[in-house]
């Protein structure tokens, strides 16, 4: 993919996706900034140790101040990948606002935070690069029961779209995926009697999303990819 040293971050990365967001980064060369909140969260991530794997404990992505001192410590910024997110379900009349308002913060405040302050961590190592986001399928086909969690996805896509086009001068492509249900410890759990081959492996999302943060994608920016596998 061309990496060659790059320094991308990975929010999210301690989790399914994220790990495997970041082995792939660095197996193609990245350099890769993982923010984490918990010394716990820390603890069970493999990668860690790993000399291209650099993780600051103590970032909460939902604050505004905390995400700026992350972004300014920073490397020369190449790119920014936004995993970390929430999910919750249930119908209208059983969400209650505070349930709302948690999904916003997790899933359309940590992107808007991240993409803002990526923004700026790019330009200063020159200008040109990568953002991309973490949306989902029901945003782009609302399924019903998940209010709170689809309009928050929802936000995520079109805040893709329209920091395209208005980074596009700029050479920061934009991009987000839109995953199904996809093929985790906890997916599975949850979902005992699934037929789990119809899922998408998080290594096969990882890839999709290291293609459109690398510069090997050199004209593709706004798009909202699906990535549903046969789910």
């Amino acid at each position: 993919m061309g990496f060659d040293g790059r320094h991308v971050v990975v929010t999210g990365g301690t989790g399914a996706l994220g790990r495997a967001v970041v082995a792939r980064l660095v197996e193609d060369g990245a350099v890769c900034h993982v923010p984490a909140w918990s010394a716990k969260e820390v603890a069970r991530f493999e990668l860690k140790d790993h000399a291209r794997v650099n993780v600051a404990e103590g970032i909460d992505l939902t604050d505004e101040g905390s995400v700026e001192a992350f972004y300014r410590e920073l490397p020369p910024l190449w790119g920014s990948i936004h995993v970390v997110g929430g999910f919750s379900m249930a119908p209208l009349l059983d969400t209650e606002i505070a349930e709302f308002r948690r999904m916003f913060e997790l899933n359309a405040v940590t992107a808007f935070l991240s993409c803002r302050e990526a923004v700026r961590a790019i330009r200063r190592a020159g200008g040109g690069g990568r953002i991309v986001n973490v949306a989902a399928r029901p945003a782009l086909s609302p399924t019903g029961g998940m209010i709170a969690y689809t309009t928050s996805k929802a936000a995520v896509v079109s805040m893709t779209r329209s920091l395209a086009d208005e980074l596009n001068d700029e050479r920061i492509l934009v991009n987000a995926i839109a995953p199904s249900v996809m093929d985790t410890p906890g997916n599975r759990a949850a979902m005992p009697d699934a037929d789990f081959d119809r899922w998408p492996k998080v290594e096969e999302v990882a890839r999709a999303v290291g293609y459109l943060a690398s510069p090997a994608n050199a004209l593709t920016t706004g798009l909202v990819m699906p990535v549903y596998g046969r789910a």
